[in-house]
């Protein structure tokens, strides 16, 4: 019997999910649109790795789980997970055990980007961009589709281009109109491609960049990093080679189960997947996991308590910021 351990990143475009073994190697792996619903989408990621386990005919038990991303909470009740850790620190760690020698990662996803300054294999220094989505994934998506060509072909249309357009992508408002203009004055397709790939690279080393000392070796992960045309415009603009890990786009779940792993195995739980020691994969999918909001009327502070259910039962809280507003649970 080999020890495994699960980790699932749930984003607000995609949710990801892995499976490493007792030598911290991906064994199994997934990487699914959120739509929306980040319930759903885990137990999807979760009948995906449970396919890949069986196919492999291994005698695989998932003896801890951990979570990150923005529903790392709301999912890490539903699994019962061990470890529940925010995005700077699950791809941090994840990272490092790839890449020791790493000193910044770049990260751009469907909508938001961040880096993180590394030094000696810790994370000393990062910053984030939510407020827009210039420059993220779900951006360049709905402009390769004002373009007509699929996400997947853009970077490989952009290296084909022998003078990239200048377009302006601080704001997605003012580059779709930049792009629109370009479009209408007959610049080639593969030139407004190439310019969006680099104003991609600008925009994010500009905005998340900003003050910060970026470092080789550098490692640009996110599900941009398979944008062959936007990893080129890095290196031109950094003036340094960027590597992309082939995993790269799962390091967030690969760092969450790596914390799973170093957590060890989860014992004594009383109910949920974990009640029989290892993973019971139907004791996840069988339930039906909702939230409810609750305002707290205890106290001046009037918190917005967040309740997860499953079926009935109060599988866990938070959002309170004092005991007053604790919710016990009955499960």
């Amino acid at each position: 019997m080999t020890k495994a351990y699960l980790g699932i990143d749930i984003g607000s475009i995609s949710t990801k999910g892995v499976v490493i073994d007792e030598n911290r190697t991906i064994i199994a792996r997934s990487y699914l649109w959120t739509e929306g619903n980040p319930t759903e989408a885990s137990k999807n990621v979760v009948r995906e790795l449970e396919a890949q386990l069986a196919e492999a005919g291994d005698d695989f038990q998932i003896v801890g789980a951990g979570t990150t991303g923005s529903a790392r909470r709301l999912v890490g009740a539903m699994l019962g997970a061990s470890v529940i850790k925010n995005e700077i620190t699950a791809h941090a760690v994840g990272t490092t055990y790839l890449h020791p020698d790493v000193r910044t990662i770049l990260e751009i996803g469907g909508q938001d980007s961040k880096i993180i300054c590394v030094s000696d294999g810790i994370a000393v220094d990062y910053a984030m961009n939510t407020l827009c989505a210039a420059g993220t994934g779900s951006f360049l998506s709905s402009q390769a589709h004002r373009l007509g060509v699929e996400v997947e072909e853009f970077g490989d249309v952009a290296l084909t281009s022998k003078k990239p357009a200048n377009i302006a992508a601080r704001c997605t408002v003012f580059a779709e109109s930049d792009l629109v203009h370009k479009i209408q004055v007959g610049y080639a397709r593969e030139d407004i491609i190439a310019g969006l790939c680099n104003a991609v690279a600008s925009n994010y080393l500009n905005n998340v960049g900003k003050g910060k000392k970026i470092a080789a070796p550098v490692v640009f992960q996110g599900g941009v990093s398979k944008n062959a045309g936007v990893v080129h415009a890095f290196e031109e603009q950094l003036g340094m080679p960027v590597a992309v890990d082939p995993d790269g786009h799962l390091m967030g779940a690969f760092g969450a189960a790596l914390l799973a792993a170093d957590a060890g195995p989860i014992e004594g739980a009383e109910s949920g997947p974990f009640a029989s020691g290892t993973f019971d994969f139907e004791a996840m999918l069988d339930f039906d996991f909702k939230t409810r909001e609750v305002e707290c009327n205890k106290c001046a502070n009037h918190c917005e308590i967040i309740c997860v259910y499953r079926d009935k039962d109060i599988i866990d809280s938070w959002g309170n910021r004092c005991d007053k507003g604790a919710v016990k649970t009955t499960a």
